[in-house]
């Protein structure tokens, strides 16, 4: 979603008006069963998405059989959740253990390449806006099946998640790409889903890598239809 706006123009010195398109970003509370929890800055788009996404990748959730009920404010500003009462009850406390999760499908890197370019061709808001990050969902057969957009790079791989959840997708099956840096957020939300290999477009942090090594999870960055850099457990790239 985004907003038109008049803006002033330097070109050559001279000023000229034109009309911007501005992605929008509200914040965005996930209550559980009645009880708030999180307010999070968002795009108000696919809220559905990210709040199972969310719900998922932090724990809260083991599947998304466990979401009775997901209803969104018209204004996009409050997503309430209605939970399972096991899911309710460990909400504060829940812990994760990631060694061994992650999938073992292998993926060509040159796959992975046209992977990137066919993506940027499906960020819609990016190209009106030029303010979203975006994750993308590249299953077996190597064509990117969905994508999802956000200002936040954690917010666009939650609807991702979410959105796949709710199509009873196989997270061990595919990959996952992301416009992003591979943050340890970004690299501990796939590695917690089970996916085995995460492509970023920029770089990697050290964190990430060691999470990455841990968990059995491939972490490629600099992602580009040139080339890419492969981190951690590379025999899953063809």
């Amino acid at each position: 979603m985004f907003s038109t706006l008049e803006v002033a123009r330097w070109r050559g010195g001279a000023r000229t008006r034109a009309a911007d398109q501005v992605a929008e970003e509200t914040p965005v509370a996930l209550e559980y069963n009645g009880i708030s929890h999180v307010v999070m800055m968002a795009s108000p788009a696919d809220l559905e998405d990210f709040a199972l996404g969310f719900s998922l990748t932090e724990g809260i959730l083991d599947h998304a059989g466990q979401l009775y009920d997901c209803e969104v404010e018209s204004a996009g500003v409050r997503v309430a959740l209605t939970v399972a009462s096991e899911c309710f009850e460990r909400l504060k406390a829940q812990r994760r253990n990631l060694t061994g999760r992650t999938g073992c499908g292998l993926c060509g890197a040159e796959t992975l390449q046209q992977a990137v370019r066919r993506m940027a061709e499906m960020q819609s808001l990016q190209q009106s806006t030029g303010a979203t990050h975006a994750a993308g969902w590249l299953p077996a057969q190597g064509e990117v099946e969905l994508v999802r957009e956000d200002i936040g790079r954690h917010n666009s791989l939650d609807k991702l998640i979410g959105a796949l959840a709710r199509r009873k997708a196989d997270f061990g099956a595919g990959a996952m790409l992301v416009t992003s840096c591979a943050s340890y957020e970004i690299a501990l939300k796939t590695a917690t889903m089970g996916v085995g290999l995460l492509a970023a477009v920029s770089a990697p942090t050290s964190l990430a890598i060691r999470l990455a090594e841990e968990s059995g999870l491939t972490l490629a960055s600099f992602a580009r239809e040139t080339g890419l850099a492969v981190y951690t457990h590379p025999q899953r790239l063809s």
